[in-house]
């Protein structure tokens, strides 16, 4: 069987932006968006270190007004201040060719920009203003990100598509015909973007749906008639668990086809809920599909019968805290270290096998089973710990099993 991570990417332009590529082959990159008033650069500049300190490779922001404007060029050298060079994205919709016009130091502050064709104006306007903003562009060298949308989708495209299928002696139903009006809407797009004088190397194409189906209909559609960088995302995802497995559904199915170069997950947050939970969602769709390692993987045990216990629940969380806690150090002091696999497992019936396929792992007494907790290193039984302090033996088992894998390299280096 293929590993995912082996399935051949679809071929895309490399853009740079800022220091990340996406496209070309390069890692797929985790996205976020703040949700801030850019006008408030205290508290923008707070969630972007947040938001990049929690694994976003790229934070989008709101340009709206000229207050917001004036502020980006602000938050990067406050940014930058704090060592934090993550890559800046200006999302403009409307008055952005105006904006960029009057602020002169705003796009000079931004790695990247985003327009919506559906958003620039109408008609002739339209035209105008989309070339303004993508003349800006060429101006300073920075890609755009022409991102059309379900709900803001350009009228005028779609009623003629409507009214050309109309005619047609086997119309077909209109939602085809919508998705392909987005399709459309986002590679003229590109193409009037090119005419212009914006490289193919320096434009990235989206088109956000909510649904999953029309999510992968049209995707496979821009793959099959592009090789602009894809950015993938479902809009308005919505909370909770609804928003993570609609997203993860559509993102995993059209990764798993090697389409896709940098990906959001759209979620809105629960009242108190961190921003940062799209970020950490991504990460685990991709890690999960063998894309990308960001972090050591911990198996455990789902529960039932045997292990009425909470123990095991506690200590995997525990352990989990302990090592997400660890990885800022780790990573710094040993490269490799994302590939470790733990396992704390509940009982005597998968315990042990799938402790002896993690790089460590322990496995904890069930229901009536002899109180002691077989520790199994690359394979092998190594010791049996017993009593209070199973968590902190184990810790350190896995610290001297990091440090005696992975210090290797260190030392070499």
């Amino acid at each position: 069987m293929v590993a995912l991570a082996e399935i051949p990417r679809h071929p895309t332009h490399a853009v740079a932006v800022g220091d990340v590529v996406i496209g070309g082959g390069a890692p797929v990159v985790v996205q976020s968006m703040t949700d801030t008033d850019t006008a408030d650069v205290a508290a923008t500049v707070a969630q972007i270190q947040e938001l990049h300190a929690a694994g976003s490779e790229i934070v989008r922001v709101t340009v709206n007004d000229r207050e917001a404007a004036r502020a980006v060029p602000r938050i990067r050298e406050r940014l930058l201040a704090r060592g934090v060079r993550v890559p800046l994205v200006g999302d403009f919709h409307y008055n952005g060719h105006r904006l960029l016009a009057e602020v002169s130091d705003l796009a000079p502050a931004l790695d990247k920009l985003r327009i919506n064709p559906g958003n620039v104006g109408f008609g002739e306007h339209r035209d105008r203003r989309f070339e303004a903003v993508i003349e800006i562009a060429v101006r300073h060298r920075r890609p755009v990100r022409i991102g059309v949308n379900w709900g803001s989708l350009d009228q005028a495209l779609a009623a003629r598509l409507m009214d050309e299928n109309a005619r047609r002696p086997d119309p077909r139903p209109a939602e085809a015909v919508l998705r392909e009006a987005l399709v459309r809407s986002a590679l003229d797009s590109a193409r009037m973007a090119e005419r212009i004088g914006l490289p193919p190397d320096r434009i990235v194409l989206s088109a956000k749906v909510s649904r999953v189906p029309d999510l992968l209909a049209v995707y496979r559609e821009l793959a099959a008639r592009s090789s602009y960088a894809l950015h993938l995302g479902l809009t308005e995802a919505g909370m909770g668990t609804k928003g993570v497995v609609a997203s993860t559904a559509a993102l995993s199915l059209l990764l798993q086809e090697g389409i896709g170069d940098t990906i959001r997950v759209s979620l809105t947050p629960r009242p108190g809920e961190a921003r940062t939970t799209e970020v950490r969602v991504c990460r685990e769709v991709l890690q999960a599909l063998g894309l990308r390692r960001f972090a050591p993987e911990v198996s455990a045990c789902p529960g039932c019968g045997r292990t009425t216990s909470a123990f095991f629940r506690e200590l995997a969380g525990e352990i989990e805290a302990w090592l997400e806690a660890r990885m800022p150090e780790w990573r710094r002091r040993y490269p490799g270290v994302e590939s470790l696999r733990v396992a704390v497992m509940g009982c005597i019936v998968n315990g042990p096998g799938e402790s002896k396929h993690a790089d460590i792992g322990i496995s904890l007494p069930g229901t009536g089973e002899d109180p002691a907790a077989p520790v199994f290193v690359d394979g092998r039984k190594v010791a049996t710990l017993r009593g209070g302090g199973i968590a902190e033996e184990f810790q350190r088992m896995v610290e001297s099993y990091v440090r005696e894998r992975f210090g290797a390299r260190e030392a070499a280096e």
